[in-house]
């Protein structure tokens, strides 16, 4: 089962700024540990590159860009900091923790696999990966009082990350890196937060994303019952990337369009991204084929609602087949499933804290605490996107 220690904090409030009173009350003791780690890593990864930060100045030049675009968000994370009784600035910083340590130089080895089956149950999930000092620093949620309730899993002090809202809508999350990565726009994981909480709509989870104007590098995997893409943020601008004509998308930690890839920082510095996408496109056509022509055929005349309410169709990702998929060691030719090693300091030493798996029609995530590896039909966590 799930270790005890992870909470569901359900937040709630008929205001930004109550909202995040709400979660600053409730996570007080868990944010002030993630900044204590947040504080030294930014510290580390810049000394390791020459490099110094001014870290309220950075984070509060993101808060003027997010103001601009969505000031909702920022009284969302005044009322954090009043709620957590900590410095405003340090509530930005770490909602900008993606920016603040791209401009630090950091390098992002080993994170985020995701895969997505569409058909007449699109499902999909990811592993998240980040670092092991951190294993302590996140939690699941339900968020109600915004235009959309949701359900996910985000850090101490981050509004949010990967996720699905009440209209089905759901969130998958994947960094990805630029040359022009800096700290000078809209957080990743404040757009992340607006489509959680407001989109309505496959359509408007994308419009909403395509006209972020971000500053670092993501790619964030929207999933409805029918439909599913990725969006692709850069400093250089944003582009759309559509499944295959059999409804497959693995997203991995680099660029797919062309013109953004040009700007290619993070498979670079790191190719491993390249085996890992690779790898997972070669397990999810395994899948596929091995649904055969009776399962094939019956999902191809069951129409986009047969299966709303039911039980995954043979076609679906459910979490323990996600899990299967995603489970990728060294020796199987990538490492998609992370631990990290036993040596090491704060900043390279990797691990997969959570697989997420996400059911649209359900309005639904599955969330196993750790890698894919260690997953069973008895470790599960779900989590329903409550209405608002």
């Amino acid at each position: 089962m799930n270790s005890p220690r992870r909470t569901t904090l359900r937040i709630t409030g008929d205001t930004p700024r109550r909202r995040g009173e709400d979660r600053g009350r409730q996570a007080r003791a868990g944010i002030t540990r993630a900044w204590q780690v947040y504080e030294e890593l930014f510290a580390t990864v810049a000394a390791g590159n020459a490099r110094t930060l001014d870290v309220p100045a950075l984070a509060l030049r993101t808060v003027r860009a997010t103001r601009a675009w969505a000031p909702e968000l920022v009284a969302e994370m005044e009322g954090v900091a009043e709620g957590a009784g900590m410095p405003f600035w340090t509530i930005a910083a770490l909602n900008a923790r993606t920016e603040i340590l791209a401009e630090a130089g950091a390098p992002r080895t080993g994170e985020c696999s995701t895969l997505v089956l569409g058909g007449p149950r699109t499902t999909g999930g990811q592993c998240w990966d980040w670092h092991q000092e951190l294993a302590d620093a996140w939690h699941l949620q339900t968020v109600t009082g915004d235009a959309q309730g949701f359900a996910g899993i985000t850090e101490h002090g981050i509004l949010a990350k990967i996720g699905v809202n009440e209209a089905g809508v759901g969130v998958l999350f994947n960094i990805l890196g630029h040359a022009d990565d800096a700290a000078t726009g809209v957080p990743v994981h404040l757009v992340a937060r607006q489509v959680l909480g407001t989109a309505g709509s496959f359509a408007e989870a994308v419009g909403m994303l395509t006209g972020a104007p971000v500053s670092a590098s993501t790619v964030i995997t929207v999933v409805t019952a029918d439909r599913a893409a990725s969006v692709e943020l850069a400093p250089a601008g944003s582009a759309v990337v559509a499944p295959d004509d059999r409804g497959r998308l693995v997203r991995t930690n680099h660029f797919l369009t062309q013109a953004l890839a040009a700007g290619e920082l993070r498979g670079r510095r790191e190719p491993e991204t390249y085996d890992r996408h690779r790898l997972l496109t070669e397990r999810l056509l395994t899948h596929d084929d091995g649904l055969g022509t009776d399962a094939a055929e019956a999902a191809a005349t069951s129409g986009p609602d047969a299966s709303d309410g039911a039980a995954p169709g043979p076609d679906a990702l459910d979490p323990d087949a996600l899990a299967g998929l995603l489970t990728a060691h060294q020796d199987d030719g990538a490492e998609v499933c992370c631990h990290a090693p036993a040596e090491g300091r704060l900043g390279n030493r990797w691990a997969t804290l959570a697989t997420v798996a996400v059911d649209p029609a359900e309005r639904r995530l599955m969330v196993h605490d750790g890698g894919p590896c260690s997953a069973g039909p008895e470790t599960w966590t779900p989590l329903t996107a409550p209405r608002r």
